[in-house]
């Protein structure tokens, strides 16, 4: 199963692009600022969520435009009908996503039962040493691509979460009743979404020690929850808690509190403090691990923007053996394509200027 007639109309600087005729493994070619990231950026937005950039939709769309845009590519697996998803903002309610399933109207959680969709971008190349709750955002991205459910988990329990934290940080004291139906909800999807992130660390360290340790470090995944993980047991303490909570005006229990704690195998140093090419490493060892996961179930999409290019032959040559093994359909960018010389025939090419994508043979 892969993504094929791949359509952005005012995204970004693409007034209008049609990719055809995808492959395994499909390689976006340009100068900086040609609009590469932005179509892996397109694609991103077929998984739940913000995109690979967390922008706001209306900066999506494109500056000489109507305030609008749309972005829609078929789902095509062999002997079956095509499976067309979309997309897009109007201009009218630009803050607005809305998605399409073969033209019928969805939800952006449903995308996740279609496709599971994970991406490394330089900007992730910091996050052992970025916030926890960019890390949190993280295991729940991968967690999402092993597990569709896990996205209504994360906003159920978010939605709850804001109200609890609104009613402890008003100036009059919360309704007790009040407080025991909200607290019930969060142990309930809280309990769900600290589940589904402990299984994918234990599925991700199972995976990467089978993987071998070279040429890419072994980093070690340990899951951290931030409060009890059992329903009855984070109901029990969001209720001991409230006096304390209440002087802080805000929730200090729970699996927003969670953290993924990583280590460089062998070193058995924190990844924070590892260099920035170990850092870089461990990240691409999570990530190949993680696409053979999430290539057992639904189609699987993985977007690598400005990765290969940064490896030396030896590890790209690992880099693109483990992913022909991984099942997942590939998207890479690059400023040139020398770097990718050894996919040969296996990758489609499309060279990127100012925003129109032109396909190579």
């Amino acid at each position: 199963m892969a993504l094929d007639r791949i359509s952005l109309s005012g995204f970004r600087n693409h007034r209008a692009t049609t990719l055809d005729g995808t492959a395994r493994f499909n390689l976006l070619v340009g100068e900086n600022g040609a609009g590469k990231t932005n179509v892996l950026e397109a694609i991103s937005l077929f998984a739940p969520g913000r995109g690979l950039r967390r922008a706001p939709l209306a900066e999506m769309a494109g500056s000489d435009g109507p305030g609008g845009f749309s972005v829609g590519a078929s789902l095509i697996a062999q002997g079956e009908e095509p499976v067309r998803l979309g997309t897009l903002a109007e201009a009218a309610r630009p803050g607005r996503r809305l998605v399409r399933v073969n033209g019928a109207e969805a939800s952006a959680v449903s995308l996740g039962e279609w496709l599971a969709i994970s991406w490394l971008t330089p900007a992730m190349d910091r996050l052992f040493a970025d916030s926890a709750g960019a890390r949190r955002r993280y295991m729940d991205r991968l967690t999402v691509a092993l597990d569709a459910s896990h996205a209504r988990n994360a906003a159920r329990y978010e939605n709850a979460l804001r109200e609890r934290n609104r009613l402890l940080s008003g100036d009059d004291a919360p309704d007790p009743t009040w407080l025991d139906g909200v607290e019930t909800q969060m142990a309930e999807h809280g309990a769900a979404l600290a589940s589904g992130r402990e299984r994918l660390v234990a599925a991700l360290q199972a995976e990467l020690a089978r993987l071998p340790s070279e040429p890419f470090a072994r980093p070690e995944l340990t899951y951290q929850p931030g409060g009890p993980t059992a329903p009855d047991a984070l109901r029990d303490a969001l209720r001991a808690g409230r006096p304390r909570e209440r002087a802080a005006g805000r929730t200090l229990t729970g699996p927003h509190r969670d953290e993924l704690a990583v280590r460089m195998a062998g070193k058995q140093q924190p990844a924070d403090r590892c260099s920035t090419g170990e850092q870089k490493a461990m990240l691409i060892a999570i990530t190949l691990a993680h696409a053979g996961l999430a290539a057992q179930g639904r189609a699987s999409l993985l977007l690598l923007d400005e990765v290969a290019a940064h490896l030396d032959p030896v590890r790209r040559e690992a880099l693109f053996e483990r992913l022909a093994d991984s099942g997942a359909q590939v998207w890479f960018t690059g400023t040139e394509s020398a770097p990718f010389a050894a996919l040969g025939a296996d990758a489609a090419v499309w060279h990127v200027t100012g925003g129109i994508v032109q396909r190579e043979g």
